[in-house]
């Protein structure tokens, strides 16, 4: 799995009608910052609103996930967003002049080629995973629906439908590398029975359907005249049934299980409005889009949970977005007065730094003889450097300006640094500069514990 934040290098489009409200519409998927996720933007609407892709703003689920926020409402976008985390995009908005995205062949490889001919960006800022570290379950006992997320330094899904049909048996898919989405689960279609397509009708859902973009399954037997009925439901001069498979209009399946793929995609689609990219282990047996959603905002509370505990990671096998010459020319510090050897993440309002303490730091031999332990203004120093890099990348020339420290405020030290200790420190703006003047909040990390913390006020002033 990507360590980075990626987006998308240019704008891409695709057009078509909506499945349930049959509206045809153009959605842009657009290049967005780092932290931004996904965003819909209905541009059809007065002052063109954005729906943020979040479990909190599902407003409808009638066979699709529908989110509204501030009146604005996209429906059905689980296709839509199981492309966006198959090709492990943070950062997309997606602008809609219409109420649902294009249906389009009813799964998600359109909106995957689309993507890839935009072409992938990679972005200074690392993501934003949340590790599920305990036992997640989700159980509908009335329908016999059941989720869970174990946890796994990966994420991995598997799910079994069984709908008691003698045309479907019991079915199962799973994805053991989210790199292999495109191919492997990305093409499965959407699904219908045939005993559901009339009532569906009735309830104004599927005005966009047909069979071009959803396979029929018959699951009973039909009579010539109800084929014609059928046809002229669905706009089609003739449908037949193919006997051996039970699928209307003789279409070919791209899996024998597509069923079941479809079904997974849909469930990484809707675990996508939990908000940030998950490591866990998925099971689902016979998932629906309200169980999907419900099953996320459970996780989505865990994560809650533990927003207090969120502490940068740091693999030292991937390349820094900074490394020591790099801040060496953008910092105005020496040995052995520099504190930072490496920048592992920044974007517009955090910067992550590492500090490697060793016993050759010169303070230790003056600093509790004998008890070697890192002043705490050292700290303070190294997590003021940090956030330095980050005020220096609000302008274009760096090397011309001073960023200075001109304020501590609710400074803490938690427990002590030693020789060894690997300190990771974040820190991230609070108030937006001006004139010059920001203020940042920053915290220190040793082995996923707080050690310090500190709110700090910066001055960027030019050289002379």
């Amino acid at each position: 799995m990507n360590t980075k934040q990626q987006t998308i290098q240019k704008a891409v489009s695709v057009s078509g009608v909506g499945l349930h409200t049959g509206v045809a519409a153009t959605m842009t998927f657009l290049p967005a910052p780092t932290n931004h996720g996904y965003k819909f933007q209905r541009i059809d609407l007065p002052g063109q609103p954005i729906v943020d892709a979040d479990v909190d703003n599902v407003v409808d689920l009638s066979r699709g996930t529908t989110i509204e926020q501030s009146g604005a409402r996209v429906h059905t976008v689980e296709h839509t967003l199981a492309a966006l985390v198959g090709l492990q995009l943070d950062n997309v908005l997606i602008q809609l002049d219409g109420p649902e995205p294009p249906i389009m062949d009813g799964s998600s490889i359109q909106f995957i080629k689309a993507l890839q001919s935009a072409g992938i960006e990679e972005q200074n800022a690392t993501r934003n995973y949340f590790e599920v570290n305990e036992y997640v379950h989700y159980r509908n006992s009335e329908k016999d629906i059941e989720l869970a997320a174990l946890p796994l330094n990966d994420y991995r899904l598997t799910v079994m439908v069984d709908y008691n049909s003698r045309v479907i048996s019991s079915q199962h898919a799973y994805l053991n590398d989210i790199s292999q989405f495109p191919e492997q689960i990305a093409s499965s279609r959407t699904f219908v029975f045939l005993h559901e397509l009339e009532m569906l009708y009735k309830q104004n859902l599927i005005k966009g359907g047909d069979l071009t973009n959803a396979i029929v399954i018959v699951d009973r037997d039909v009579e010539d005249g109800e084929l014609d009925y059928l046809a002229d439901l669905l706009h089609k001069p003739k449908v037949s049934v193919n006997k051996r498979e039970g699928i209307l209009n003789n279409i070919q399946l791209h899996y024998p299980n597509e069923m079941a793929r479809h079904k997974l995609l849909d469930v990484i689609g809707d675990l996508a409005l939990i908000g940030r990219p998950i490591k866990a282990q998925i099971l689902a047996a016979r998932p629906g889009h309200a169980a999907n959603v419900a099953f996320a905002k459970k996780i989505k509370k865990l994560i809650q949970k533990n927003a207090t505990n969120q502490v940068p990671q740091y693999d030292p096998t991937q390349p820094p977005v900074l490394d020591i010459n790099r801040i060496s020319q953008i910092l105005a510090h020496r040995y052995p007065f520099q504190m930072i050897d490496k920048i592992i993440a920044l974007d517009e309002n955090s910067v992550v730094g590492i500090k490697n303490v060793t016993m050759n730091e010169p303070f230790f031999p003056g600093h509790f003889p004998g008890n070697p332990v890192m002043p705490g203004v050292m700290q303070l120093e190294a997590m003021a450097q940090t956030g330095g890099i980050l005020v220096l990348s609000t302008v274009s020339d760096p090397e011309n300006y001073w960023p200075y420290l001109i304020g501590i405020e609710n400074c803490r030290f938690r427990r002590n640094v030693l020789p060894g200790d690997t300190v990771i420190f974040r820190c991230e703006f609070t108030s937006p500069m001006k004139r010059g003047i920001v203020k940042m909040q920053g915290r220190g990390y040793v082995a996923n514990q707080l050690v310090c913390e500190a709110d700090m006020i910066a001055s960027l002033v030019k050289k002379k």
